[in-house]
């Protein structure tokens, strides 16, 4: 028995660092390689096909001047306030409601996740008939609200990506918060119910202070997505009509494989990992979430 326990421990006596090896290299060989690839494009002129030049800082300095760019950025900033303010309450609210409906739960959860199974692109496409202000919902219902062209109108087109990126995450983040308020104590509730609290003082007082990092795990996922948000901005509007859902992610794209200038696409790459890295780390840091996580680390 002491034979094998030697052996056993003589195995596993070896360099921590080199059982994550692989996972290691395969990171860098994926992520880090082709990170530093576009931050060397960032500084060069190249169209994809020749030879890169050196440019130096010229990418940058038209990255941050550029008024095309800089709409692109505004638009993107605006998507993800937008995208917070409209999912983060209903998918909250939803979340708490079927938090108890036991009874219904295998259900919900099915009807949850049909939009995210559901394929970005498939899912702009379905949208995009169904909004056709000729052959679509509203022309079929003869609804003037929906009737309207609100893919092709510059002041709407906006506002119906904001709806349909909702249709499609409001049921994820209503996931999370389901899951959130299930591991709230019950005797929260039973306490606050026997000192007279209503429902509505127990969402403010119990669920809402309960709940405040799962919100933080939330917030941070719908930033970091409305900097990703490209495939379906691409099917649903193209970017249009004229700029007005030109996103950052758009804009690289259009700026690296239709305009064929991949210095400058890079460099709007590099900027929108570094927003998504800065808005990131605010979020952790302003929230106190990484003082509960070492909070819980000395425990």
């Amino acid at each position: 028995m002491s034979t094998v326990k030697v052996s056993v421990s003589a195995r596993h006596s070896g360099p921590p660092f080199l059982m994550a090896l692989p996972a290691l290299l395969l990171f860098a060989l994926f992520a880090l390689v082709p990170m530093a690839i576009v931050v060397y494009l960032s500084f060069t002129r190249w169209d994809g096909l020749g030879a890169p030049a050196w440019a130096g800082v010229d990418n940058w300095r038209e990255a941050l001047t550029s008024s095309v760019t800089r709409n692109a950025l505004w638009l993107t900033v605006k998507l993800m306030v937008f995208s917070w303010v409209v999912q983060t309450p209903i998918s909250l609210l939803l979340g708490v409601f079927v938090a108890g409906k036991q009874r219904y739960r295998a259900l919900l959860a099915v009807l949850y996740f049909v939009p995210l199974l559901i394929s970005t692109a498939a899912i702009a496409v379905i949208f995009k008939n169904l909004l056709d202000p000729n052959f679509g919902l509203g022309a079929a219902l003869n609804l003037p609200v929906l009737g309207q062209d609100w893919l092709g109108d510059p002041q709407l087109a906006f506002y119906a990506v904001v709806f349909v990126i909702a249709w499609q995450f409001v049921p994820f983040h209503t996931l999370l918060y389901q899951a959130g308020a299930r591991q709230i104590p019950a005797s929260l509730y039973e306490a606050a119910s026997i000192d007279g609290a209503g429902r509505v003082k127990q969402f403010w007082h119990i669920t809402l202070p309960q709940l405040r990092y799962t919100i933080v795990t939330s917030s941070t996922l719908m930033v970091v997505g409305s900097l990703t948000y490209f495939d379906l901005v691409f099917v649903l509007t193209g970017g249009g009509p004229g700029y007005s859902t030109r996103i950052l992610p758009l804009d690289m794209y259009i700026t690296g494989f239709q305009s064929n200038e991949m210095g400058l696409a890079s460099a709007i790459s590099v900027v929108l990992v570094l927003a998504g890295l800065v808005l990131s780390l605010a979020l952790l840091r302003f929230s106190g979430f990484s003082r509960m996580r070492s909070q819980q680390a000395g425990m």
